[in-house]
């Protein structure tokens, strides 16, 4: 097959995950990951995939399947990394029986996420080598490569991408795909059961390895010697690398595609050719600082900074001393992050601003009810730290405190680790509130299904989750469940649960306004009844703005027919008219 297309970063991924003859793969949604698992739905006759519930649980599903002695991959954005270190820094020790792939992408510039973390820091505190393509074609390719390395040497393989790559287009030439024969499974108690007796003996073997994948590294075709003018040498990687070119195309560059371990033999002989040398790298200095450990003279965050992404601009200007000649900007209105038009998130805010009530925030859509006009949610950690800081509250200060705090989780994110602070919070005896705010879906993502939803990745029919019963199960007694867009009922239901001296669970079951596709109906408003009290625009819907005599306009491209604005309409002035009536 010598057919070529264009692919995304991500869609290449999953394409040579397919032609590497993966047969397991799990995941958690999380951008800027999120399209692999999308896309390995294409390949659903050969390749098993499937969302979990977290992270460290897809972590986990393929490592029993390299176990088992078939290929497999988990895939998840940086901080995904962080719910998974356990069992990846486990199955270091032990190593693989069939081909093993943690696929992580990182987010320098903080496109989608609450940090910046470099997943090749703790790839090495983990002595997981590493990988990291540049492009495209690479990203299939080296998919491949990965899995000859980690059955080579015994070691599961990290696939860093970040999101540069992941969504940038480039041209890939597609292959067959290679059946591996599955490898026999063979009971290996002191390879596969880390006690620490074993786990000691397994150290010291994998510290062996790694000795020997470091010395190949120095002969393997993915780090390659670009040789040109030698006044400028350039150590880089990944995507960097297109902008290195870019900016200097006469220097000498070394691309590593490996960035753990390091050829370190093939670095200083590199570092000899060259008369100055430069370590061109986003976020951490991963490779500088060990780079200079070895005495090799080098520049790289001297000029370059630890924060946000690169531009060949940038690197012309701190290489060359040569600054782009850019006009500035258009000078545009800011336009802060909001929440869509019809969210159910944004009655829910509304009614806990109403009633002065701080929000412990988690990682979701909700996070945006921490900015004006709704200004409720007060922190925001990471997955499931919502329901885990209120109890921290709680016990810090008492319970009368946190009267007027809830924690507020999404439906997913209460599956992925909520489900543990909730049950914490029963064990140790709090009395918080928590809302669920349930729409049916893993929304910031790009709407996947979940284990409530009822749907696999591959949109077949399943089990659901029963969120309320999960709750009763862990010994919740109360348990509300109550519309997002009934505001009346749910200030009297918030009013009465967070006045109570027990954990309390309530539910806002409204699905997302983007689910549903159909055309809806729409509300207008009639001015000439508008007494321009302001209320039907304290919630912030972006649908609603004021006319210069301060009545409200209501742009029907934009409105979803929530009904929030006529609920909170007094004097009847706006009206709910049929789509095909205006």
């Amino acid at each position: 097959m010598n057919q070529k297309v264009i692919m995304l970063g991500n869609e290449a991924i999953a394409r040579g995950a397919y032609e590497a003859g993966v047969k397991v793969s799990a995941a958690y949604p999380g951008t800027p990951s999120t399209e692999i698992s999308e896309n390995l739905v294409k390949y659903k006759d050969d390749i098993y995939a499937e969302w979990s519930p977290n992270e460290k649980v897809a972590t986990e599903v393929a490592i029993g399947a390299s176990v088992s002695g078939v290929r497999s991959m988990a895939c998840m954005k940086h901080v995904g990394l962080n719910v998974a270190a356990d069992p990846l820094y486990t199955v270091s020790y032990m190593g693989v029986n069939g081909g093993l792939v943690v696929i992580v992408a990182d987010d320098p510039g903080l496109y989608s996420s609450q940090n910046e973390q470099d997943t090749r820091m703790v790839a090495r505190a983990a002595q997981v080598p590493v990988l990291e393509p540049s492009d495209s074609m690479e990203a299939k390719e080296f998919m491949k490569l990965a899995y000859e390395i980690s059955e080579n040497f015994d070691r599961p393989v990290v696939f860093r991408t970040t999101t540069r790559l992941a969504h940038s287009q480039g041209l890939v030439e597609l292959c067959d795909r290679v059946e591996p024969e599955d490898k026999p499974y063979e009971k290996d108690i002191r390879k596969n059961v880390m006690m620490p007796g074993n786990a000691k003996l397994r150290h010291i073997e994998i510290e062996k390895r790694n000795l020997e994948l470091a010395e190949a590294a120095n002969t393997m075709a993915i780090n390659k010697v670009e040789m040109n003018n030698t006044k400028i040498g350039v150590i880089t990687s990944g995507i960097p690398y297109q902008y290195v070119k870019e900016a200097i195309p006469n220097a000498s560059v070394l691309k590593l595609g490996m960035v753990n371990p390091l050829p370190k033999k093939l670095i200083e002989e590199f570092a000899q050719k060259v008369e100055t040398l430069y370590i061109v790298e986003e976020l951490d200095p991963v490779i500088e600082e060990q780079v200079k450990s070895w005495g090799v003279k080098a520049i790289g965050k001297e000029i370059f900074t630890v924060q946000g992404e690169y531009s060949a601009n940038m690197i012309r200007e701190a290489i060359l001393g040569e600054k782009a000649d850019v006009k500035a900007p258009a000078q545009v209105p800011g336009r802060p992050p909001i929440l869509c038009p019809g969210c159910p998130h944004r009655s829910v805010y509304h009614v806990l601003n109403k009633l002065k009530i701080h929000a412990a925030g988690d990682i979701g859509c909700y996070t945006l009810g921490a900015v004006a006009p709704l200004s409720v949610v007060d922190t925001t950690i990471c997955m499931g730290a919502s329901i885990s800081s209120l109890h921290g509250m709680e016990k810090a200060k008492g319970k009368d405190y946190i009267k007027n705090w809830v924690a507020v989780i999404g439906d997913s994110t209460f599956l992925h680790t909520g489900v543990n602070s909730l049950m914490n919070m029963m064990y140790n005896r709090a009395t918080g509130t928590v809302m669920i705010l349930d729409n049916s879906t893993t929304g910031m993502t790009g709407h996947q299904d979940h284990a409530a939803t009822g749907k696999t990745l591959l949109g077949e029919p399943t089990y659901a989750i029963d969120i309320p019963a999960l709750c009763r199960a862990i010994g919740v007694k109360n348990v509300v469940e109550v519309n997002a867009f009934d505001i009346e009922k749910l200030e009297k239901v918030v009013k009465e649960e967070v006045a109570k001296d027990e954990v309390s669970v309530i539910i806002t079951k409204s699905p997302c306004v983007l689910l549903d596709k159909s055309k809806k109906p729409v509300y207008i408003a009639h001015e000439d009844k508008c007494k321009k009290c302001g209320m039907c625009m304290k919630p912030g819907c972006p649908a609603m703005t004021r006319n210069a005599d301060g009545t409200i306009h209501i742009d029907d491209t934009m409105c979803t027919g929530c009904g929030l604005c006529e609920t909170l309409c007094k004097f009847e002035a706006i009206e709910l008219v049929e789509a095909g009536d205006r």
